[in-house]
């Protein structure tokens, strides 16, 4: 095919895997179920007398879906993308695609539309459900083509930012931190460009910020009005994530050769220059007659070695060793680059990042706007807190991230079959990963506390809620650290760990607040909206314990899985009321009782999966 075997591969293979045909019919399946729950809401709360309303319906209903799906198919693009290329290159199988005759253009857009194979056929199994609701009216053919496009293109651009960063970059966490700290900036600065409303050149920031923030783009093309203002939102959107997925592409294939190998493979090559000062051909093997001399001068310095006891021989050591803490793992983790050198970039991302919410909630403490709440944007959300989210939920994807890629690492690395066979315990191995977790990622986690005691100071923040802020954020911190190193040790697949860790977190959050927008949006009597609400939380808890407790059969996950969904609605209803200390309760009893669940079957042995059976099969 036009982009190489890599891709050709990969479509041959991959309709030959059951999950190929499962992502898909969830997918659909989960918008059918969708669909449903809104109708049975609808039905329950309101009378449907005459076709305006069935119009009125099949509107809302089409601009929840289009966002959700945007939402769902960026995070899906670019995770997908960034672990394809991380995984190759933890295992070492990148440097042989290096070595064959691909060329740079093959590679690269062959693992990016390989990796992307699986969303565009989401996207076209979910084409005709989202054709249905063209049948309630309110909505055209031309809103859906539109809104798919604008997926579409935002996919392309997102695995292009995740294949580019993940050549770029050495180590998975890196890669994944990154990407996610970049698309994050991406909504950030079109949403300031939209607040600030400047004159820059001639040209209004909130007209840019309009057209280059996908989520606003995709709400304005799930719009009716849509048909006439096509040339004015979508067309320049489509234009500019274009020309990222081309820029980011192109830079991908100038640069590849050159970020690979990168410089830990390296180094590895210095035993071959070390022959070759010695006068030996690395390729032939032959000596010249000077190098035969040497060489025999060294075989009888070893002969003379050989005449004296294996203990008489001694070397002076030239620097002073360190010395390991009792927990071996726990000092891998804290003191050496167990993650690699760069992660300094990737910390000084996040400071950028978090300097950037910093400075805007300054902004909105001088110009006294930290409680007013704009209902038409943020359902109640005030704009402090509109930064402040953002932040945290940042904060608690990455720490997840190196929380599960501690665990893939080492397996890829063929090191947990080493630290199986040693005399580390379950309980040092697993208390070590989550301290060395802790205690690399402890800029993550306390920064956007710092940023509470600062809110609290400029009195923007009660002394209550800042208590309450700082031991729910420490619940779901540990929450977050433990669901990755569960679920690295649960499957074999490094690509399957990954998706399945931050899957769960991002299914808590969205998931949880698209059935609560949907509540709201189809207001009417709570009692008939309950048995629609109990079939998405049932579906959801099903969908949790599938995934947590795969590999681990235990009671206390069954509980654990059934009240989170229900925990993340109650939580964040109680929220909007204000009511925090209910808040507080109810999220400190949930996921601490889910992040024991998950501790103790893993403190009695090493159930860890060391995928060898799915090896070959994860990519």
């Amino acid at each position: 095919m036009f982009v190489g075997p890599v891709f050709s591969r990969e479509a041959a293979v991959s309709p030959r895997r059951a999950k190929h045909y499962i992502a898909r019919t969830v997918y659909a399946g989960g918008l059918l179920l969708l669909i449903c729950t809104a109708w049975m809401i609808l039905n329950g709360t309101q009378a449907v007398r005459n076709i305006s309303d069935m119009a009125n319906f099949g509107t809302l209903l089409f601009q929840i879906l289009a966002p959700l799906q945007l939402a769902l198919i960026l995070f899906l693009s670019a995770l997908q993308a960034a672990s394809s290329v991380a995984v190759e290159k933890d295992r070492q199988t990148l440097i042989l695609l290096l070595m064959s005759r691909l060329t740079n253009s093959e590679l690269v857009l062959g693992k990016l539309l390989a990796s992307l194979l699986n969303i565009g056929v989401m996207l076209i199994a979910a084409a005709p459900i989202f054709m249905l609701i063209v049948l309630f009216g309110g909505t055209s053919f031309a809103q859906v083509g539109w809104t798919f496009a604008v997926t579409a293109l935002t996919a392309l651009a997102a695995g292009s930012l995740g294949a580019t960063v993940a050549l770029w970059r050495e180590k998975t966490f890196q890669s994944l931190a990154l990407v996610a700290m970049i698309l994050a900036a991406w909504l950030g600065l079109a949403e300031a460009a939209v607040f600030l409303n400047l004159d820059i050149a001639g040209i209004n920031s909130r007209a840019i910020g309009l057209v280059a923030n996908p989520v606003r783009v995709v709400i304005a093309a799930s719009k009716p009005t849509i048909v006439t203002s096509w040339a004015s939102t979508v067309l320049p959107f489509l234009g500019i994530a274009a020309a990222i997925t081309g820029g980011l592409c192109s830079l991908a294939i100038l640069r590849v050769r050159r970020w690979n190998p990168s410089r830990d493979v390296r180094r590895g090559q210095t035993n071959e220059t070390e022959s070759a000062q010695a006068g030996i051909d690395v390729f032939t093997g032959k000596l010249t007659d000077e190098d035969k001399v040497q060489g025999a001068a060294i075989v009888e310095q070893s002969e003379q070695l050989r005449a004296g006891h294996v203990d008489d021989r001694s070397r002076v050591q030239q620097q002073r060793s360190r010395r390991v803490w009792d927990n071996p793992v726990l000092w891998r983790e804290a003191v050496t680059w167990a993650y690699g050198r760069k992660i300094l970039f990737i910390r000084g991302a996040y400071w950028l990042l978090a300097a950037c919410a910093i400075f805007a909630i300054y902004s909105m403490i001088a110009s006294g706007q930290t409680t007013q709440v704009n209902f038409d944007d943020s359902v109640g959300v005030p704009p402090i807190g509109q930064v402040m989210i953002p932040l945290m939920v940042v904060s608690l994807m990455m720490i997840n991230a190196l929380a599960v890629t501690s665990i893939t690492t080492e397996r890829d690395g063929r090191a947990l079959d080493l630290l199986m066979v040693t005399d580390i315990s379950p309980k040092e191995f697993l208390f070590g990963k989550i301290a060395g977790v802790s205690i690399v990622a402890a800029d993550m986690a306390l920064i956007p506390i710092a940023v509470c005691f600062y809110l609290w100071f400029n009195d923007a923040l009660s002394t209550e809620n800042l208590i309450y802020l700082v031991v729910g954020s420490a619940v779901m911190l540990l929450f977050a650290t433990t669901l990755g190193v569960h679920c690295g040790m649960s499957y074999g697949g490094s690509r399957q760990a990954i998706a399945v860790s931050l899957g769960t977190l991002f299914f808590l959050f969205l998931g949880v607040v698209t059935v609560i927008v949907m509540m709201i949006s189809f207001q009417g009597n709570a009692t008939a909206q309950l048995a629609p609400f109990l079939a998405c939380i049932i579906g959801g808890s099903i969908g949790l314990y599938l995934s947590l407790g795969y590999n681990v059969p235990s009671t206390a996950l069954v509980v654990a899985c059934a009240l989170l969904p229900l925990t993340m609605f109650y939580s964040i209803t109680s929220l909007l009321l204000q009511d925090y200390l209910t808040v507080l309760l109810v999220v400190g009893t949930t996921f601490g009782f889910t992040t024991l669940a998950m501790m103790i079957p893993r403190l009695s042995e090493f159930l860890v999966s060391t995928g060898r059976s799915s090896l070959m099969s994860d990519d």
